[in-house]
């Protein structure tokens, strides 16, 4: 995998297929994602990440841009995902958006406790979702400006 600067990598963490297909279709309809990797559990997101099973011979050393993470997830849930990400000096730095149904207090304040860069809902309805998605899309990748990384 390229360290080229102009590689927009997303990983996005969704195990609802129809979620995960409106996320694609949205970002690659706005010009947001050149390589986006979907998983579906928080398991593999972990081994993604670090460059293990499935992945071991992915560069860990050229993170995602952007993780966009379900908290209800099979296998590993995104609390811990989270928890992981953020507790690990290799991946500290990656942005990470939580999109969730969730709107509940509680999720929202561990979110934060741990780490994440932003919490999102998910709108119910087609049109807001694919305008939220957008926005994060186009803030994550286009705006924010995240750390070097690289050997």
């Amino acid at each position: 995998m390229s360290n080229d600067n102009d590689v927009v990598e997303i990983l996005l963490v969704e195990d609802n297929a129809t979620d995960a297909e409106l996320t694609i279709r949205t970002l690659k309809q706005n010009n947001l994602a050149n390589n986006l990797v979907w998983v579906k559990d928080g398991a593999e997101a972990l081994d993604f990440l670090f460059a293990r099973g499935e992945y071991a011979s992915r560069d860990d050393c050229a993170p995602p841009r952007v993780v966009l993470l379900d908290l209800r997830l099979p296998k590993v849930d995104g609390m811990e995902v989270l928890r992981a990400i953020k507790g690990d000096d290799r991946t500290r730095t990656i942005p990470v958006v939580v999109l969730t149904s969730s709107r509940e207090d509680r999720d929202i304040a561990e979110s934060y406790q741990l780490g994440v860069n932003s919490f999102a809902s998910k709108p119910v309805k087609f049109e807001a979702f694919a305008k939220t998605v957008a926005e994060l899309g186009m803030y994550w990748l286009l705006v924010n400006h995240p750390p070097a990384t690289g050997k």
